[in-house]
């Protein structure tokens, strides 16, 4: 009995000896319950050396065929199941049509080590399709990024994608590297010239952004571009000495609700379901219950990995694997998972506009856009107002036609309202990106056109009624018209202010001014052709008088008194009253 405990419990000592029946079956219960504790034992000393890596997600962006996914795969040691264009449509086109995800560690930089109590840097790297086709995938995936590579190919230069890579990057994030790739591909006796050249170039286009100070490499991630037998990539220590010395430690809360961006689900028999993503904010552990929004069901989390390492809790920033039970991946191909009852489904939405200043055409009212919020895009209509204040409902703003490019007021904060044609679900303060699509993607032409955080939401499908009527948005408007009389020193008969069949009740009271200063109020209708009898409590002027007597000689050439009227009319008001101040 000895030897066969020996055998089967290695956990106990060596001189167990059992000399009875019930001992030997307590000691069979001991080893049961050693060997079940033993996976969660795996699991916890993972998770504790998971919780010891700092990890940073750095987007790689450029134009189609830069070397992208060549740059991710020579510098990653460990793969997601999605990276480096396994997927068979990327195979068959040659290029990256999906997100890909890898990663890399070194050790903790000097720089960082009083910064943080992690001992390892973790590089995770989100590899972005770079055909302009793909540009919906590309805006999703570099809003999980906390700093991005941009990859030139270093004998074409800036080329149209790049250039809008570089605007998605600059809202997104605030720090950046690029990388002058497939240098093998320049003459030898020429290299070093086209490289210097290529790298003055860039950092001059780099001044008018945010990354003024950014770093330039040059590399050939894949020299002579096969696929086996390659020589080895050249400048890769550059990069990733430039990655160390870049190295920094992300704001992370994980005290806000749990929020994960999905951007693949797949099931795996026997396991359940599982769902590739970033946590985007706060923190989730095993057993916790998440929610799909788009589709308002709830799962208990099963368990969870990060790059095949088991983990009992991830945050902010981490990038993870959840596995969850009785849920069909078809139902949720990428979207949001999140705490329950967090986020909303909303259909329309107001933003503070940030407009990009590289598109050219001006941004008109009622025009159509396309919204990227998280992975979703959807179409939807606009309408621009504008303030010399913050957002408040309280507050009243000035409708606006269309802004035009270029043209910035200062201290006046432009927004937009964003009636989206099919509801969306967006996570409080996310980031909206709007863009046009539509537009020939073989022209120089950029089309992302602004971008904004969400400010107010609306969840009620009838919001137009419902809500709309509290936003204070107004129309400035006036009419005009000239003096065809005084019947007296106090009042004036007014005509071509109004049209025969204008209800003038409606007007009835409102402030007019004359062109010679005096100030009067609608009295009412004077006869059925549309004129008005304004009074004028403080008297017409003798100049005023001598003016209006004057225009019915016709021998006199004096310009005819005018008269104006202003007020404001709002947009969402039911009633459509007008007001004046």
């Amino acid at each position: 009995m000895t030897g066969l405990g020996r055998q089967c419990c290695p956990y106990l000592l060596c001189n167990v000896v059992c000399p009875t029946t019930a001992s030997w079956q307590a000691l069979v219960e001991v080893w049961l319950l050693v060997r079940a504790l033993a996976p969660w034992k795996e699991t916890l000393s993972s998770s504790h050396m998971i919780s010891t890596i700092l990890n940073i997600n750095v987007g790689v962006l450029g134009h189609v065929d830069s070397g992208k996914t060549s740059l991710a795969k020579a510098l990653s040691t460990t793969a997601s199941t999605a990276c480096f264009d396994k997927n068979p449509q990327s195979k068959e086109r040659g290029i990256t049509i999906d997100l890909g995800f890898s990663s890399f560690q070194m050790g903790m930089p000097d720089h960082l080590l009083d910064k943080t109590s992690c001992n390892t840097l973790q590089f995770t790297l989100v590899d972005c399709p770079g055909h302009a086709s793909l540009i919906r995938t590309i805006i999703g995936g570099s809003q999980i990024i906390d700093m991005f590579i941009l990859v030139l190919d270093v004998t074409k230069g800036m080329q149209t994608q790049t250039a809008e890579c570089l605007v998605i990057g600059e809202i997104t994030c605030n720090k950046l590297i690029v990388v002058l790739n497939k240098t093998d591909m320049l003459p030898e006796d020429k290299k070093k010239t086209a490289i210097e050249k290529m790298a003055k170039k860039m950092k001059a286009t780099l001044q008018n952004t945010v990354f003024k100070t950014a770093e330039v490499v040059a590399v050939s991630a894949n020299p002579g571009g096969q696929e086996t037998e390659s020589p080895a990539p050249v400048g890769l220590n550059d990069l990733l000495e430039c990655l160390r010395k870049s190295a920094f430690v992300p704001e992370r809360d994980e005290s806000a609700p749990f929020v994960f961006s999905v951007d693949h689900c797949f099931g795996i028999r026997g396991q359940g379901t599982v769902m590739t993503g970033t946590v985007l904010q706060g923190a989730v552990k095993i057993n916790d219950q998440v929610e799909i929004p788009a589709i308002k069901e709830t799962r208990k989390v099963k368990s969870m990995q990060m790059f095949r390492q088991p983990v009992d809790k991830a945050s902010q920033g981490d990038r993870l694997g959840i596995c969850v039970t009785q849920f069909d991946p078809k139902l949720l191909e990428r979207g949001l998972v999140s705490v329950p009852n967090y986020v909303p489904t909303i259909y329309a939405a107001i933003i503070k506009l940030n407009k990009i200043r590289f598109y050219q055409a001006s941004i008109k009212t009622k025009a159509k856009f396309h919204l990227s919020i998280g992975h979703e895009t959807v179409l939807g209509k606009v309408t621009l107002f504008q303030g010399t204040h913050e957002f408040e409902l309280c507050q009243e703003f000035e409708f606006l036609e269309e802004i035009e490019p270029n043209l910035k007021e200062d201290n006046v904060a432009q927004y937009a309202l964003l009636e989206f044609e099919k509801p969306v679900t967006a996570v409080p303060n996310s980031l909206v990106i709007a863009s046009k699509l539509d537009m020939d993607v073989h022209t120089s032409t950029c089309r992302l056109v602004f971008w904004g955080r969400l400010l107010k939401y609306y969840e009620d499908k009838a919001y137009a009624s419902a809500n709309l009527p509290q936003l204070k948005i107004f129309k400035n408007k006036s009419k005009s018209g000239v003096v065809e009389r005084a019947p007296n020193s106090s009042s004036v008969i007014v005509k071509n202010m109004f049209k025969k069949e204008t209800n003038l009740l409606l007007f009835t009271n409102m402030k007019v001014k004359l062109s010679t200063g005096e100030e009067g109020t609608i009295e009412g209708g004077f006869g059925q052709s549309g004129k008005v009898k304004v009074n004028i409590p403080g008297g017409l002027l003798e100049s005023t008088l001598e003016s209006i007597q004057a225009k019915k000689d016709a021998s006199t050439s004096r310009k005819p008194v005018e008269v104006s009227l202003n007020f404001k009319k709002f947009v969402y008001d039911m009633g459509k009253n007008m007001v004046q101040k």
